[in-house]
């Protein structure tokens, strides 16, 4: 692969925390400043990243804060500062954060019933259990429903499903994980202010923190899905853990009162009894849960995202931890911060070799994803070529598809799906860039809502794997989620092959040759 970042000069290197931003240009906020000045020894930065790599976790980016300084950063290419990052579950801290700021605001308590904001969505008879639920129950995943209900688009009215569901527990003493609960707390927001939890949040949170471009999915009825799909900046999320950490209070101004932080992040439930003291040491998911933030082993807590989405506090050290990946490995990532971040930062004087500072520049400057195909050397995009394949009827509606090779050995791949035509391009020496308004696998799932969120950036990436096999990759930078198409050329015609990170078998498309090579 090309080298992706440009050329950093050595004596900048070791001035600044180094990192990749990519192409674009994108406005930073946040103060830098080196580890060893803010009492970080490098070697611990090194020894997570060393470690990181050595797990083989799919890294997207890392931001490191001590004193309110960003000290170490970095984005895995062709991951940038520039993208937003789908949030998952980090989405459910920011939505209990508005339920604060209501809160602030006299617009609500969380001992308040919740049947009392939607008077005309609850089921004909109200149980006992439904009577007795509280916002604070919602907050901390208490509701007692079990199994926890799952809702799609299809459905037409989330709050009236949400409430028709029974309560088997005694709310507020039984932990059962719930996005639904969080879309509930959103559609109370809703109720209260007039606005999307979205909107209601702009004003309060996003912009005194300088967060702009950020996106949120809608569930049902336009509310703000409040449990998942909110996409920001790795740095957006360093803001949001940096004013936790602050109590609340942003370049002197205290706009959330430190009261609501600290009961937000302490322990209100304990999620599982049943583990013995070793058990629970030893799990990251069993130290407690307050208001829709985890809490850590070693005093800290964590707005926590599926496949290791992380703004992690650390009050003790004064430090804030920023994570976005795509692995299955979560528990693991956040024992290698415990492990190798955590002890590195004191307020001792470092001194630090010219040597070192040279390690941790180079890490956090060449930090790139593995390319997803190795070409033979012997093999090449042909240049200059052209070629065009009609699809025999097919389950994605793949009508034609159209290859050019061009003498920059970038693919262009344009795909005529039903009446949309959609183009990517893919590089075989580096990823090549674009943006689509073709929904990535992540919306396959059935609550999902891509309305007012393209287009979304991509990147593709391709490889003759042997003389007559090609394949493509394209990454939705995004939502991290990626497509393949492996193409095999014989006899003239085209057989494809479509998969993708959700679906669990790949798709067989047939093409027939419209025009000659």
């Amino acid at each position: 692969m090309k080298k992706h970042v440009g050329i950093f000069f050595l004596s900048l290197a070791l001035l600044l925390p180094a990192c990749n931003w990519g192409d674009e240009a994108y406005e930073q906020r946040l103060p830098r400043s080196r580890p060893e000045e803010q009492g970080v020894m490098i070697d611990g930065i090194l020894g997570f990243l060393y470690a990181v790599r050595a797990e083989g976790i799919d890294m997207h980016s890392f931001m490191l804060l001590r004193h309110g300084n960003v000290v170490a950063e970095t984005y895995w290419y062709p991951y940038k500062a520039s993208y937003r990052h789908i949030m998952h579950s980090v989405s459910k801290t920011f939505t209990s954060t508005a339920i604060g700021f209501a809160v602030q605001e006299k617009r609500l308590k969380v001992s308040d019933k919740v049947i009392s904001f939607f008077p005309g969505e609850l089921p004909a008879k109200v149980s006992p259990y439904l009577k007795e639920l509280s916002v604070k129950d919602l907050l901390t995943m208490s509701v007692g429903q079990e199994p926890a209900p799952t809702f799609f688009m299809s459905d037409s009215d989330w709050v009236r499903s949400f409430l028709a569901t029974p309560i088997v527990h005694e709310p507020g003493t039984k932990f059962q994980y719930s996005s639904y609960a969080s879309y509930l707390l959103s559609a109370i927001i809703q109720k209260v202010t007039g606005q999307t939890t979205f909107d209601y949040l702009k004003p309060r949170l996003f912009r005194p923190l300088g967060i702009t471009g950020a996106k949120w999915e809608e569930g049902a009825q336009g509310i703000t899905a409040g449990g998942w799909g909110l996409r920001i900046h790795t740095e957006d999320m360093a803001k949001l853990g940096l004013f936790y950490l602050r109590q609340g209070n942003w370049q002197g101004k205290q706009l959330l009162n430190a009261a609501w932080i600290k009961e937000a992040s302490s322990v209100q439930i304990f999620q599982n009894d049943s583990l013995n003291y070793k058990e629970e040491m030893n799990d990251e998911g069993a130290q407690g849960y307050g208001y829709q933030i985890w809490r850590c082993t070693n005093g800290a807590y964590r707005a926590d995202g599926a496949d290791g989405q992380f703004i992690i506090v650390m009050p003790k050290e004064d430090a804030v931890v920023v994570i976005t990946e795509n692995t299955r490995k979560t528990q693991d990532v956040l024992h290698l911060v415990f492990q190798y971040l955590q002890p590195a930062m004191n307020d001792l004087l470092h001194v630090t070799s010219r040597d070192m500072q040279e390690q941790l520049a180079t890490a956090l400057n060449t930090a790139a994803i593995p390319v997803p195909f190795l070409t033979p050397d012997s093999l090449r995009f042909p240049t200059d070529t052209a070629c065009s394949f009609r699809f025999a009827d097919n389950p994605l509606h793949f009508e034609e598809a159209a290859f050019r090779f061009d003498s920059a050995g970038v693919c262009a791949l344009q795909l005529r799906i039903g009446a949309d035509t959609c183009r990517f391009a893919f590089g075989q020496d580096g990823w090549q860039f674009g943006q689509t308004r073709r929904l990535s696998p992540y919306f396959l799932s059935p609550r999902r809502n891509p309305k007012g969120l393209a287009p979304f950036p991509v990147a593709g990436y391709g490889s003759w794997t042997d003389a007559s096999t090609l394949k493509l990759r394209l990454l939705y930078l995004e939502d991290y989620q990626t497509e393949t198409y492996v193409c095999r050329f014989k006899d003239g015609d085209l057989e494809m092959q479509v998969s993708n990170d959700v679906q669990t078998k790949a798709v067989a498309l047939k093409g027939t040759r419209m025009n000659p090579t």
